[in-house]
């Protein structure tokens, strides 16, 4: 698991390799990732878009921004969590994933919580030690 922590914001990332969903003899390798995201803040907060950057292992960079996450503008009260699952397709055996999520307080305060980078990796990936 990886994890981060921004103004009482943690966001905990769990990839794993979805192999029924891949077909590597097409080059296609698909990832998904479990999230939790936890106010241990003392006031609430709401989830209002997501900043992703994807690098692929030939080291090509994806951005990808947008409202919310799986549809949806959380608002966590101190204490609370909200757990989503997503996937990235990848043309590459593995890659690394980080980022951010705009939060904002009930007073208007905007903030980037971030998003630990992980790493996606798959059984097919070819490893040499030099």
């Amino acid at each position: 698991m990886y994890k981060a922590q921004t103004r009482g914001i943690s966001v905990t990332v769990e990839p794993r390799f979805v192999e029924e969903e891949s077909s590597p003899s097409e080059s296609r390798y698909f990832f998904a990732y479990t999230v939790e995201i936890v106010n241990n803040g003392s006031e609430p907060v709401q989830l209002r878009s997501r900043h992703w950057r994807i690098i692929d292992g030939r080291g090509t960079c994806q951005e990808v921004r947008g409202a919310g996450v799986v549809g949806k503008q959380p608002v966590l009260d101190p204490g609370e969590s909200f757990s989503y699952t997503s996937g990235c397709p990848l043309t590459t055996p593995d890659g690394l994933m980080a980022g951010s999520y705009t939060m904002a307080t009930h007073a208007g305060e905007s903030f980037e919580a971030e998003i630990p980078a992980f790493s996606l990796d798959s059984p097919h990936v070819r490893r040499s030690v030099h």
